[in-house]
This record gives structure tokens, sequence and C-alpha cells, in this order.
């Protein structure tokens, strides 16, 4: 009936989509985006179209899963080589971009040697003139800044190439997204709408607010087809939703890799939301069907895709306060602001907090701390561990911190009380630069180069130095990339022998040999912390920081 009501299902996947590619960080400002099409988008479909068997046979071998292959049959070259030649004739002027950034990059190169940068203004390749500025380092190294919210008021940022993807999803199985665009699927029902658009966000409230299918169709102008799919993805059966957390302790739930859910009555934090769906499965884990009806605090570590999903926090977005994020104003290519690009999306209220700054909070404070490493050593400081402090007690989600000069911690526990609970990713292994930073660089990098620049965190040595330094008192190793729901992501498969997971051993090992509890986790877990009766006085905190 036109007037039953429909709840959307828990197991409905909302793929964001930029020219039909899976949308992350670096496919929404206008200059990264436009290196991406040109250096890695239109690449990959070329190859394919040239040798689709290559990929094809690419994609049988596990040890290949992540590489750049598109995961289709040699049977649908044809729409790959038509996606191909209508992004190269509707995206020139992101493809003339890009040609610009190469020639600025080779330009100041060749001809900035340290005198006045002035005369080179002349030069400035004419899609980029009035959107950056010429700038030299100390040691006379050139380099140049580009005025972000300038381009995003450009014809270079154009939100019509956004889309959003829905379809159902019965279990873990999804094939990586970055190396595939999505062709058009029977069974998937696309919307031309941008990121921003408000009926987002009516329908993400759809999973617990029924609306008359009436209702439905005049929001998403349905027509027949697509009404016959959508009702699909709906059901008339009220589900159960999640409570806000009304207890008198701290409540911690792990929903796997980085997101970790910390609750007490007067506050909700919410840290690198990446979170299942909900369907039928034998791996436990909270899903989307668990968070709670609004989150105070969103907190973002870092850019990188496995930590700042827009799949997930599009679907949040309507729950969110607030969403703190890590101060960025260098304008550089390799670190556009989250904040002017969470903004753009539609997300209100983003805060930016810079390294050692605090943000006070219901029943506590949120403190950026320093996080170095696991960006291939790219001047990228839009990066922080985040420092909670709830009643007497003291959280630390470092994610993917990688604790390369071991002074630092010392600093920091200068200003700060010894960490009651630490949340640290071991992912030791990681990809070399030219994994996620590769189609930003304007000169090729060799072999050796790219390989010793890599995206790894703490290892062994590294993760029980700053447990020392911090003097923690449980230490959690997360980030791992590990559960079964996440591989579309991080294409990560480990086995006994794996190093990130020989280092976790070693560390939980001598943590337990200090009486420290310590655990690596994987799929759920739920911990309970009386806001009172902690290890330390909470004197330090406030007294030497900045408060936001």
């Amino acid at each position: 009936m036109h007037n039953d009501l429909y709840y959307l299902k828990y197991n409905v996947k909302l793929e964001p989509l930029v020219n039909q590619w899976y949308a992350w960080a670096y496919l929404i400002p206008p200059a990264t985006a436009a290196m991406n099409i040109v250096n890695s988008h239109l690449k990959i479909m070329k190859s394919f179209v040239s040798a689709p068997e290559v990929h094809v046979a690419a994609n049988k071998n596990p040890a290949m899963r992540g590489g750049p292959f598109m995961n289709y049959p040699a049977s649908r070259m044809n729409e790959a080589k038509e996606l191909m030649e209508r992004t190269m004739k509707e995206q020139t002027r992101m493809i003339e971009l890009a040609g610009a950034i190469k020639a600025l990059s080779d330009m100041l190169s060749n001809e900035a040697k340290g005198y006045s940068l002035e005369p080179l203004y002349q030069k400035v390749p004419d899609e980029l003139k009035g959107y950056v500025e010429l700038v030299y380092d100390l040691n006379n190294n050139p380099s140049f800044r580009l005025i972000e919210r300038l381009l995003y008021n450009s014809q270079c940022y154009s939100p019509s190439t956004q889309s959003i993807t829905f379809s159902t999803l019965n279990d873990d199985k999804r094939p990586f997204v970055f190396s595939t665009p999505r062709l058009d699927e029977r069974d998937h029902l696309k919307l031309e709408i941008p990121f921003n658009h408000p009926v987002i966000d009516e329908l993400a409230k759809m999973r617990t607010t029924p609306q008359p299918m009436g209702r439905i169709k005049e929001l998403y102008k349905l027509e027949e087809k697509g009404e016959e799919l959508f009702r699909t993805f709906l059901s008339e059966t009220n589900p159960t939703c999640a409570s806000r957390y009304d207890g008198n302790e701290i409540r911690i739930r792990y929903f796997g890799h980085a997101c970790i859910l910390i609750e007490t009555r007067e506050v909700s934090l919410l840290t690198d939301p990446v979170i299942s769906y909900e369907y039928e499965t034998e791996f436990p884990r909270y899903t989307l069907k668990d968070m709670p009806e609004s989150i105070d605090y969103v907190l973002i570590t870092h850019g990188h895709a496995d930590h700042l999903s827009f799949e997930t926090l599009i679907q949040l977005r309507h729950k969110i306060k607030n969403i703190v994020v890590p101060r960025n104003g260098s304008g550089f290519l390799e670190d556009p602001s989250l904040k002017l690009m969470l903004n753009t999306l539609g997300f209100a209220n983003v805060i930016e907090i810079d390294d050692m700054e605090t943000l006070e909070i219901d029943g506590g404070s949120i403190t950026a701390v320093p996080f170095l490493g696991e960006h291939a050593d790219l001047n990228i400081r839009t990066k922080a561990a985040h420092l909670i402090l709830l009643g007497e007690r003291t959280i630390m989600c470092a994610a993917d911190s990688c604790n390369l000069e071991t002074k630092l911690y010392e600093h920091v526990n200068n200003m700060i009380d010894d960490i009651d609970v630490l949340f640290l990713g071991m992912e030791c292994d990681g990809a070399p630069l030219s994994w996620i930073y590769g189609a930003l660089l304007t000169k090729p990098v060799g072999r050796g180069m790219d390989q010793s620049r890599r995206l790894s965190g703490s290892d062994y040595q590294r993760g029980i130095d700053l447990v020392t330094k911090l003097k923690c008192g449980q230490v959690y190793i997360y980030a791992m990339g590990q559960e079964p729901w996440l591989s579309y992501l991080t294409s990560i498969e480990y086995t006994d022998e794996s190093k990130p997971i020989i280092e976790s051993n070693m560390l939980m090992k001598a943590c337990t040999e200090r009486g420290i509890a310590s655990e690596r986790l994987y799929g759920m877990k739920e911990m309970f912390l009386s806001k009172a009766g902690g290890r330390s006085s909470a004197k330090k905190m406030g007294k030497f920081l900045t408060t936001a």
C-alpha cells in the first residue's frame, strides 16, 4: 500500500562514487582528484582495455590483491572503454589541471634557484593562476601552496561527478575498491546526487524512522524500474535499535579496525568509523545497528581510507554533532584540509585541533597528540593521535602512529598523565610510498626509494618504548585490517608468519611480563572503566595545554 511504512534494511550498502570510482579523501579536493584521474584511473582503465586478460589473471593471484587491476571479466572490456572515453571527454578540465600541476612542479625545479620567485608567477600555467602561492623552504627548496578554498569554488570542483549506489550485502565478500570503477549492475540502484544532498540523510534515518512509499518515491524520484529494485532494500519490520549508554562507568566498544565507541552518561565519542553492515554471519561484530541515536564527537586520526570512510560517515552524518580532525593549514598537494573537505560534503561543526591542543567536552577533554610516521616521510600535518580524558581516566587512540623518535613520548608524558588504556596500531609492514601517493608524484621514484618509504606503524621495539614512556596500564593492539569485512579497503591477509603478527605477539608478551593487560583486538570487544580511581591523579591535564 502507498501509505505502508518502510524501513531501510541494515544490509543495504551505500557506496559513494566520484566519476564511478569509490570515493576517498583524494577524490574530493580538486587538485588531488585531478592527479588521481590522470595517474591512476585512466591508466588502470587503459591497461584493462588493452589487455583485460592480464587483469583477470592478476585477480586470481592472492599476492596481487590490492594492485592496480580491475576486478571484472574480459567480457566487460567495452563498458570499461566507454567509461574511459567518457572520462577523457567530460573531465577535460581536471586532466588539464593535473597537467598544470606537473608543469608547475617541473618549472619550479628547473628555474627556482634561490632567487626571488616573483618573476615566476608569470610562468604559472593558466589553470593554476590565482590558485597557488610559490614558496621556498629555509634551504631554498622551491614548492607551491594551493589556496584550497578557491579551488573548491572553481569549476574544477564539480559535485555532479558524485553519486550514491545502493545494493544489498549478504556477506563479507567485497572486492577491493580502489582499483576498479563501478560499472552498471542490475541489482544496483544509482542516485545521481552529490554527497552533501539532504536526501542521503533522510535515507539513512530510514534505518530507524520509517517512511511511506509515496514519500520515498517523492524523495528519490523513482521510476517504475527503480521503484521495483528499491523495494528490495526495504522492510516493514521495526528493527531493534541501540540506546544511549546510561551507566556510571566508561563503556568502550571495539567495532573493528580503528573504530572505538567510548561512552559515558554525559558524552559519546567515536573514533575513525569504518563499520560493518548487518547480515547473517558466524563472525560476531558490532554493526551500524549498534550505533547510538546521536554521537557527540567523531574523532578522525588521519585521512587514509581505512580511518576516514565516507561510506560510513555519510550514513552517520545525521547522528553526528561534531567531528574533530587534525589541524591543517599547509595547502600542499599531498595534505589537503580535512575540515574544508568535510564541510564541503555537508558536515557541520568540524573542529580542528593542533598538536597538544585540548578541546573541553562534557566530563573531560580531547587532546591531539603528535602522530609520527606511516605517511612515507611526506610533509603531512593532518594526523593526530587522540588522548581522551573522562573523569580521572585517560584513553589514547594512537591509530598508526609510529614511534620514530623515542624522545617524543618523554616530552608528551611531561604534559599529560600516565595512560590508563592505549590503543595502538602495529601494521609494521605497510605498503610503499607509491601505493597511496603515487598518483600525486610529479617525478618518478626509483624502486629502492619507493620500497624504503613505507606506510608502516610501530613494530615491537617502537611499541614497547611507547608503552614504557607513556606508562600505560592496558594496551590493546588494533587497526590491523584483519577483520573479514575490511578486506575491500585493506587487502590484508595475515598468517602466523606475518611481521605484524610476530611483532604484536612480542609486544603482548612483553606487556604481560610487566603486569600490563594486553590483547590484539579482533572482531568486537566491550570493556568498562570506572571514572574514578585511576592509576594517576589527572592533575597534569589542562595545566599545560591550550584549551580550544
